[in-house]
C-alpha cells in the first residue's frame, strides 16, 4: 500500500517538517507570474492597461509571454507600485545587484525609447 506524502511529512521530526514548509513557500514564491503578481495586488488588467497607457489585449498577452525586454518587466512592476531589481547570483559568491538596465530606456533618444518599449 501506497504511503502519502502528508503521512511521511507528519512521521518526520518537527524540525525537519519546518524545514520542509519554509523550503515549500519559498519554491512556491518563486514562481509568481505576473498575473499572479497583478492578482495579488487586486489589479485588473483593465487599471494596469490604463497605467501604462495601453489596451487591456495588450496586458493579456503581455503577461502571457515569457521573453520580455527588462524595460517592458520594469514598467509593468511599477505600474503595480513596485520596483524591479536584478540580481546575479553565482556559486561561492554574494548576489551582485545590477543597476542602470532598468532605466536604460530613459537615457536612450526618444526615437529608440519609443521603438524599444516592448509593450
Amino acid at each position: 500500500m501506497a504511503i502519502a506524502l502528508k503521512d511521511k511529512i507528519a512521521a518526520l521530526p518537527p524540525e525537519r517538517q519546518q524545514q520542509i514548509a519554509l523550503m515549500t513557500a519559498e519554491l512556491i514564491a518563486e514562481e509568481k507570474t505576473l498575473r499572479d503578481l497583478r492578482l495579488a495586488l487586486s489589479l485588473t488588467q483593465e487599471r494596469m492597461a490604463e497605467t501604462l497607457g495601453v489596451g487591456q489585449e495588450s496586458i493579456s498577452r503581455l503577461e502571457k509571454r515569457s521573453d520580455l525586454l527588462i524595460s517592458t518587466l520594469g514598467s509593468y512592476i511599477k505600474a503595480m507600485g513596485g520596483e524591479l531589481r536584478l540580481v546575479a547570483e553565482f556559486p561561492d559568491r554574494q548576489p551582485i545587484v545590477l543597476k542602470g538596465l532598468v532605466s536604460m530606456r530613459n537615457e536612450m533618444p526618444p526615437s529608440k525609447a519609443n521603438k524599444n518599449q516592448g509593450v
